[in-house]
């Protein structure tokens, strides 16, 4: 009698100490489930400063948003590196902000458009130097971007319009203050820049 009380016990204690692992080894199971999905919400989850104070914004905003900031990127770009003035302060000062948003290869057209004596012509006569954007195509799958505009060089007797056609990739980085979208452009290269009028201006 005493041999099977003894017995029962055992396998009562195997029991419950059985329970006790399956019931440890489910809430651990569950803690790191719920562990997990808060780490996923927090991922999706981006903070954007608006005047100094912290906004949270869903990844998934963002992300729908993403294509309109490339197209906003492309557009910068192209507006601070064409945009020029008789003023090589203000020349440099746009190149370099420009720079920030592409790799070397807006440095290699910069030095190439210099080498050529483009700005110098410029300066030279007192000439202003505007974009005017048409379209910008972006393929979301493969990356690259297509840009469309005119250039307008405007001198003290005419208005030169030139065609501006450039491709390139682009690529998420972080954001900082200088790149703002968070996109760098690469291998970008003009495709077209053939004239396209010139027109004299009229003088009284």
């Amino acid at each position: 009698m005493l041999v099977k009380n003894i017995e029962r016990r055992i396998k009562v204690n195997k029991t419950v100490s059985i329970a006790s692992i399956a019931f440890a080894c489910f809430i651990v199971i569950t803690g790191l489930f719920f562990a997990y999905r808060l780490i996923e919400d927090s991922r999706r989850s981006i903070y954007i400063i608006d005047n100094g104070i912290p906004v949270l914004a869903k990844q998934t905003d963002v992300l729908m948003n993403r294509p309109v900031e490339y197209k906003a990127q492309i557009e910068l770009f192209h507006r601070l590196f064409f945009t020029l003035a008789p003023d090589d302060a203000y020349i440099k000062d746009n190149i370099q902000k420009s720079m920030y948003l592409i790799d070397d290869s807006g440095k290699k057209e910069y030095t190439n458009l210099k080498e050529k004596g483009f700005y110098n012509q410029i300066i030279a006569s007192s000439s202003m130097v505007s974009i005017r954007t048409d379209s910008i195509t972006v393929d979301m799958g493969k990356k690259n971007f297509w840009f469309f505009g005119k250039q307008m060089i405007t001198r003290k007797s005419s208005v030169i319009t030139r065609k501006l056609i450039t491709e390139g990739y682009f690529e998420d980085i972080i954001r900082s203050p200088n790149n703002p979208h968070g996109v760098i452009l690469k291998s970008w290269r003009i495709m077209n820049n053939d004239e396209l009028s010139n027109q004299t201006k009229n003088s009284y």
